[in-house]
């Protein structure tokens, strides 16, 4: 899935929405520390209150939340796993109401296999179907709706947890006094999920079945054994990760010291790729290998690349030596300079306008600009060197 896949269904999820129709939902309530089902239910979703549905809708939507790669990831199932998560989701998407909750049990049975929280957990699933309109009907014509409609079923999972509210002091209108006020309840934390998945993926109007959407709870942080014991998928690199075997590559192809516009050229190269794959509207990711970076340095002005010097650099840092890099994984959103004297945040294209000096035997960053230097009001007079 790409993040305009994502973001189709991430915006579907609002009240009385044709496009989403959510038929089921269903809570398990698990006890911390033992990981005992203390209670479940499964309803129609519109028998909820609607305030209780906003916050569920807006709680799934914070499943579908986060970069690929960092908090999203499309993940492949594994293969010969005795009846694996695949199967019991698909089963769950073809039963009927009971059948669905038993395999929905077996999920939440997988997930506190090996333990539980300091807290108790809720674990939310949906059923629904979701519909996309492939193509608008005229507007010479006199019918309403769609002309075709993408159908699909799935089913989304996000996992909470819960806190105990605080004691406060609250104001008793009719009684005029003030009394303290605590609430024994557990109140489910619906604002940050903890993880969550989404089965199955979706590509432009196909949905496959092979891969799954998983939610972490924190960016960069996936949960491995929630991963390869729960969802039954194999290893995963994360957008960080990605950056840190990237950046380790060019260290040991650069050295340590190298010109700010080398560095700013290698991110345009980049960039570049990127572009191009945007313009032709591919729904896959550019990928690099060692030889994409081989040709990336060279054009990038890095004296003596070598073929054999990327691909040892690659197998020291990989045990694929055949690993592509995602390429939107590989340039920072910023870079930043951190100095005694100032904190400086510039865009990876212009890092070419900064230029690191010795002056007069101290050293300066020199930064290229085209307007003038406003500082609190004051225009900064040039000075030339």
């Amino acid at each position: 899935m790409n993040k305009q896949d994502i973001a189709n269904i991430r915006k579907q999820f609002k009240l009385d929405n044709y496009r989403m129709n959510i038929r089921e939902i269903f809570n398990v309530y698990v006890q911390k520390e033992s990981g005992e089902i203390y209670h479940q239910v499964c309803q129609p979703f519109q028998m909820l209150e609607q305030e209780a549905q906003e916050l569920f809708l807006a709680n799934f939507k914070k499943v579908l939340t986060g970069n690929l790669d960092a908090k999203l990831f499309e993940l492949k199932f594994q293969r010969d796993v005795d009846y694996s998560t695949q199967t019991i989701l698909f089963e769950g998407l073809q039963s009927d109401s009971a059948d669905w909750q038993d395999n929905m049990i077996e999920i939440v049975t997988k997930m506190f296999a090996q333990g539980s929280y300091e807290f108790d957990t809720v674990v939310t699933f949906i059923r629904a179907e979701y519909r996309k309109p492939t193509r608008k009907r005229g507007a010479e014509s006199e019918e309403g709706g769609d002309d075709e409609v993408y159908s699909s079923q799935l089913i989304l999972c996000s996992v909470n947890k819960t806190d105990h509210p605080k004691k406060a002091l609250m104001f008793d209108y009719i009684e005029k006094e003030y009394k303290s006020y605590h609430v024994m309840d557990p109140i489910i934390n619906l604002e940050s999920p903890m993880s969550g998945f989404l089965f199955p993926t979706f590509n432009d109007n196909a949905a496959d079945v092979n891969h799954i959407l998983y939610c972490a709870g924190k960016a960069n942080q996936p949960d491995l054994r929630f991963i390869e014991e729960v969802l039954n998928c194999g290893e995963i690199m994360t957008a960080q990760d990605d950056k840190d075997c990237f950046d380790f590559i060019l260290k040991e192809v650069m050295g340590d010291e190298v010109e700010s516009r080398v560095i700013s050229n290698v991110y345009e190269e980049i960039d570049k790729i990127i572009q191009e794959n945007t313009e032709k509207e591919e729904s896959e990711a550019p990928m690099l290998d060692s030889r994409d970076i081989e040709r990336i340095l060279t054009v990038s002005g890095v004296e003596n690349v070598e073929a054999a010097k990327v691909e040892h650099a690659l197998k020291a840092i990989m045990d694929d030596e055949k690993h592509e890099f995602k390429a939107n994984n590989l340039i920072p959103k910023s870079i930043k300079i951190n100095t005694k004297v100032a904190d400086v945040t510039i865009n990876p294209k212009d890092l070419k306008y900064v230029k690191y000096i010795t002056f007069e035997g101290k050293r300066c960053l020199l930064l290229e600009v085209d307007e003038e230097v406003v500082v609190e009001g004051f225009r900064l007079e040039s000075e030339t060197l």
